[in-house]
Formats: structure tokens, C-alpha cells, sequence
């Protein structure tokens, strides 16, 4: 049995809560990939989950914008419970933007208009004031001078920016980042970090699934860490990297720290 004692800082720190997960379950067929998840993020709050591979990191922040449904519980977005069928879907998924361990931008458009897709034939965005915001989103992420080009002709550090600038597009107020290196050469994994720093350092709302414990200690008010569907432990960064509290949480450190 996890202790739980580890698991009952779950209460945003500003007080005003953007996220909360009540007693959360999922099942793929027969196995139970998500047990029993409580957790409350607040505005502002940048929360790090980290664990072993197959541990529901991924398919837990998926919930939140139903990409995966749930079974059991509730999970609120901004007072409104979201449910895969729930009329506002649509409106609750702008207000949480995603970026994927994928890129998943269309080759056969321009950058310019990978930013410009969904705010013209989704949003019914005029195609001028899409433009004038994509070029701004550019900005943010520095690669305004790659509006022309197409993903193809990018580095993977560079495509992973723009599909955070598209994101930025649609005006969340939250960002899920799931492992959004992982799939990138070590030298570019840097140029990345430092565009979620920035937002970070703005006020955004983040929730990121990564294995960079260095992020997490720069960035995160507070490192999330499951096993086997559950949150084990949950910490202040300075807390869970210099003192776990669980042997579990332990272990991995010691594996990922090394390197």
C-alpha cells in the first residue's frame, strides 16, 4: 500500500484551481491504467509529472482535455466537468492547448499556414488577423524567420517549436506538454526547454510529462510522481529530488539522475 501521507499536497498554492482531478480511473479492456488519481492544480501552477515507462503519465493529462476518456471519477477544467460527450468540448479543448512528443504539423503546408489552419476554418479567424497572430507566436518561440518553410525543412527542435506556437494560437490558458523531447537529438532538446521556460516565467498555467529532472527543478512548483497508475509522491522540486519519501521514488532517481 502507497503511504498516504505522500500523496495529500494536492491544493493549488494560489488558491484559485484551473484543474482537479476527483478519484480518476481508466481501463484499457481489462488493465487498469489510471487508479484513483486526486489532484488540484491552480492558476499559474507548473507541475512536472515523472515516472517509469507505461505509468499513466501520458494517458492522465490526456484525460484532462478528453482525448482519453475516463471511466471513474470527475475531472474539472475551470469549474466545468469534463466528459467525452459533454456539449463545450470543443471550447474546453481551446482553452488547453497540447503539444505532443510528435510534432504532428502537415507536411505539405508552410509553417505560416500550419498557425493559420484552425483559427481560418475552425475559429472562423479572418485570415489577417490569424496571420498577424501566428507571426506573434513565431516571435514568441523564436523562429519567426521560418514562416515559409515547410516542416520538412526544419530541425526536429524547430518543429516542436512550431507546434508550440500553434498551440499558443488558439489563446489557452493552460499548456499539457507530453514528453516533448523525447523524440529530439540531445542539442536540440535545449532550444525547446527554453521556449517552456519562457512560458513558464509568464504565468502559464503548465502541466508537463518529462524525464528532464533539470527542467523540473528550474521550473516546477511541484514534481508529480506515479507508478503503476497512481501518484506516489508529490513534492516542491527542492523536497522531492533532495529528500523522497518513498522507496519507489527513490529508485527512479537513482536511475535517471545518473546519467
Amino acid at each position: 500500500m502507497k503511504k498516504e501521507n505522500h500523496l495529500m499536497e494536492t491544493s493549488p498554492a494560489n488558491g484559485t484551481e484551473v484543474i482537479r482531478f476527483d478519484g480518476v480511473s481508466k481501463w484499457f479492456g481489462q488493465f487498469q491504467v489510471l487508479a484513483d488519481i486526486n489532484l488540484t492544480v491552480g492558476q499559474g501552477e507548473k507541475i512536472v509529472i515523472c515516472g517509469p515507462s507505461g505509468s499513466g503519465k501520458s494517458t492522465m493529462i490526456r484525460c484532462i482535455n478528453q482525448l482519453e476518456p475516463h471511466q471513474e471519477g470527475t475531472i474539472h477544467v475551470n469549474g466545468r466537468a469534463v466528459h467525452h460527450d459533454m456539449k463545450g468540448l470543443d471550447a474546453v479543448r481551446r482553452e488547453v492547448g497540447m503539444v505532443f512528443q510528435q510534432f504532428n504539423l502537415y507536411p505539405h503546408l508552410t509553417v505560416l499556414e500550419n498557425l493559420t489552419l484552425a483559427q481560418v476554418w475552425v475559429h472562423k479567424t479572418p485570415r489577417k488577423i490569424a496571420e498577424e497572430k501566428a507571426h506573434h507566436f513565431l516571435e514568441r518561440v523564436h523562429i519567426t524567420e521560418q514562416a515559409k518553410k515547410f516542416p520538412g525543412q526544419l530541425s526536429g527542435g524547430q518543429q516542436q517549436r512550431v507546434a508550440i506556437a500553434r498551440a499558443l494560437c488558439a489563446g489557452p490558458k493552460i499548456m499539457l506538454f507530453d514528453e516533448p523531447t523525447s523524440s529530439l537529438d540531445p542539442e536540440m532538446i535545449k532550444e525547446v526547454l527554453d521556449v517552456m521556460v519562457d512560458l513558464a516565467e509568464d504565468g502559464m498555467t503548465m502541466i508537463c510529462v518529462t524525464h528532464e529532472m533539470a527542467f523540473a527543478r528550474r521550473v516546477a512548483n511541484r514534481v508529480i510522481f506515479m507508478d503503476a497508475g497512481r501518484i506516489v509522491e508529490q513534492a516542491p522540486p527542492e523536497q522531492f529530488f533532495g529528500n523522497p519519501q518513498t522507496d519507489r521514488a527513490k529508485l527512479f532517481l537513482s536511475q535517471v539522475l545518473q546519467h
